[in-house]
């Protein structure tokens, strides 16, 4: 009689805490009564580094390593430097209203070789030397550009946006370079463009004086 008794007690003791929990589980229910099921959050990806770095400062040199060349020599007769690479020929021009116009990409590549240049000229007692020859003196000009692969760019695709800002930034025509040697190797490694300037032969001084006018020519017409 006891046994079953304990055993009715321990049924009644089961069947009362079972309907607690249903009671607390309908209580919960009731309280949610009318609010939307929530959701689970999905995962927000960080963004990436590199990306994020090109949007907070867009408008960065293309390609420019630092603020002085990485080798310099400068003598009376002959400057000779290393910079990065130039921006490719797709990227240095621009269309705009039919006409074909540096891009503001080779803009900036141009501003920061003339400021490169010109930092280094300045550290250099041979810098007001050089300059006179160079402003007296034919030039002879060599590019050796080292591209991380050989066949997507062309040789003279650099050369003249280099020649332009070597020029610029010295304050020299252009005109003056009457030799060109452009050579291409492969460097995976370190990219970049070994450029050297020289002088050659004196050039001849152009006279203050105006030239005398060239009388004109009278053809006579046979009628």
């Amino acid at each position: 009689m006891f046994r079953s008794f304990e055993a009715n007690s321990g049924t009644i003791q089961r069947k009362g805490s079972e309907d607690l929990a249903k009671s607390s589980a309908s209580a919960v229910d009731s309280s949610n009564l009318g609010q939307a099921p929530s959701q689970p959050q999905k995962p927000v990806a960080a963004p990436r580094p590199s990306l994020q770095k090109k949007r907070q400062n867009p408008k960065s040199p293309v390609d420019l390593r630092s603020t002085t060349p990485l080798l310099v020599t400068l003598t009376p007769t002959r400057f000779a430097f290393e910079l990065p690479l130039p921006p490719s020929i797709n990227s240095q021009y621009a269309t705009v209203n039919g006409r074909r116009v540096l891009s503001s990409t080779g803009r900036r590549y141009k501003a920061g070789i003339a400021q490169i240049l010109l930092g280094a000229l300045a550290q250099s007692p041979n810098r007001a030397t050089f300059l006179n020859a160079a402003q007296s003196h034919y030039l002879a000009l060599s590019i050796h550009f080292y591209f991380p692969t050989l066949l997507r760019r062309d040789l003279d695709g650099g050369l003249k946006i280099a020649q332009d800002a070597l020029c610029e930034a010295m304050g020299i025509n252009d005109n003056r370079i009457v030799e060109i040697h452009l050579y291409k190797s492969l460097d995976r490694e370190s990219p970049r463009l070994d450029c050297a300037l020289s002088t050659t032969s004196p050039a001849p001084i152009r006279s203050s004086q105006p030239s005398r006018s060239r009388r004109p020519l009278h053809r006579r017409i046979r009628s």
